[in-house]
């Protein structure tokens, strides 16, 4: 194989697309060769500006299809979104460019019943072009699904999987605290839920894969949103709240075999959130459980598995594939 560069153009620069790329410019194998970003203040300036260090050659552009179409590259990081509607075409653009994806789209993750047209559409241009499309993050991605799975490699039979999140969204950035309803009133949250407009992304592609690894059968699969809210006042540095605002969400998944309870996913992201953790356990043979004190550092750590996921990525047959199709992400260094 040739012993060059990994070529990388990042799709999205808010603040997950910043820290990957902040990332990205240390690791000695890979170098950025492009940038796709919409916001008017940073089109035409050079990424190494707006990432605070030296200048990079790399020019800011809101044309994807032209910076495709006379770039190479290898990978294309994508963080520009959540839902597949939203996403699609943005996907599409970059698969007719012949380009890999990293993306940390969570509905990216797994093709739940509701996306699977458009999963199959992402999954056919991608084999058409002969490249590979991995949705990730630290959850969905990690904490609340490639983890328990792999737990269960040392399991001989596995009953139930039960994982709890819990996480201070007073220590995450702004969009997070936004999106989890930090501030509004219980009415406006609910409101906001039912439009989707608001609120975490991912559980259900969390859940469903699950089942479909340990080849669990659900006769039902339930999902709750429901706000926390903030008992006393509550500051962060874009918020404050006073008693009875909302100061998170509290995201239930479970998932049913003969009326029991197999699969629970049991998220809580609030501001003011005490005993923060992650928590996975195992009923089988072997029982296992595992508990992650302070919890997996969401920011830092969904730009980390981006960019350790890179190289998997690239090795993979072509096509739309989930994060336990590949091998499992180590520290890229």
């Amino acid at each position: 194989m040739e012993n060059r560069k990994i070529r990388v153009i990042h799709y999205g620069l808010g603040p997950i697309g910043l820290a990957t790329a902040k990332m990205v410019l240390k690791k000695p194998d890979m170098e950025i060769v492009g940038a796709v970003d919409i916001a008017k203040d940073m089109v035409g300036k050079d990424l190494g500006e707006i990432l605070g260090v030296q200048p990079l050659g790399v020019h800011v552009t809101d044309n994807a299809e032209r910076l495709f179409a006379k770039t190479q590259a290898d990978v294309v990081i994508h963080t520009a979104g959540s839902r597949l509607k939203q996403i699609s075409k943005q996907i599409e653009e970059i698969l007719r460019g012949g380009k890999n994806i990293v993306s940390s789209a969570e509905e990216l993750l797994y093709s739940t019943p509701e996306n699977v047209e458009a999963a199959a559409r992402i999954d056919k241009l991608a084999k058409e072009k002969g490249v590979t499309v991995l949705g990730t993050g630290v959850n969905p991605g990690f904490v609340m699904d490639a983890l328990p799975l792999t737990l269960t490699g040392v399991c001989e039979e596995v009953r139930e999987v039960h994982v709890t999140r819990i996480v201070d969204a007073g220590t995450r950035r702004y969009p997070l605290q936004r999106k989890v309803g930090a501030g509004m009133t219980p009415e406006l949250f609910r409101e906001k839920v039912a439009e989707k407009a608001m609120g975490h992304v991912g559980l259900r592609e969390s859940l469903f894969l699950i089942a479909d690894r340990l080849h669990f059968v659900l006769d039902d699969v339930r999902e709750t949103v429901e706000p926390m809210i903030a008992e006393k006042p509550l500051k962060t540095d874009y918020f404050e709240l006073k008693p009875g605002d909302v100061a998170g969400i509290k995201n239930l998944g479970e998932g049913f075999r003969e009326g029991k309870k197999i699969v629970t996913l049991d998220l809580r992201m609030y501001i003011g959130a005490e005993d923060p953790h992650d928590s996975v356990r195992i009923v089988g043979t072997p029982a296992l459980s595992l508990r992650i004190e302070g919890g997996v550092a969401g920011d830092q750590a969904t730009a980390a598995i981006l960019m350790n996921s890179i190289a998997a990525v690239i090795a993979a047959p072509p096509g739309l594939v989930t994060v336990k199709d590949l091998p499992a992400p180590y520290c890229h260094q």
